[in-house]
């Protein structure tokens, strides 16, 4: 089954690391109150990383590198991610 790691941003602009198989729907979970008690009191939380890992057992292990991560690695992991993504062509036609 598939995982993946996820850095959200809470509301007071701290960073939360996690894992799941379904990112969005940890976000929702998160924003509810339903999640880490952590992100309880900082919400709205806005999920900005998302990195596919292939089982639980690499989720996990890449959850705690994530976690060991001064705030400033994961800030750069977060704009070079967001760099990668693909933009859609807003040409006109």
């Amino acid at each position: 089954m598939e995982c993946y790691c996820y850095i959200l941003e809470c509301a007071d602009g701290t960073y939360y690391t996690g894992w799941s198989t379904d990112p969005a729907r940890r976000e929702k979970q998160h924003n509810q109150g339903r999640g880490a008690r952590y992100t309880r009191t900082r919400r709205p939380v806005r999920l900005v990383y998302v990195e596919l890992q292939p089982d639980r057992a690499n989720a996990m292990r890449r959850e705690r590198a994530l976690k060991a991560m001064r705030r400033e690695q994961k800030q750069k992991l977060i704009v070079q991610h967001t760099l990668e993504v693909p933009r859609h062509s807003t040409a006109r036609r």
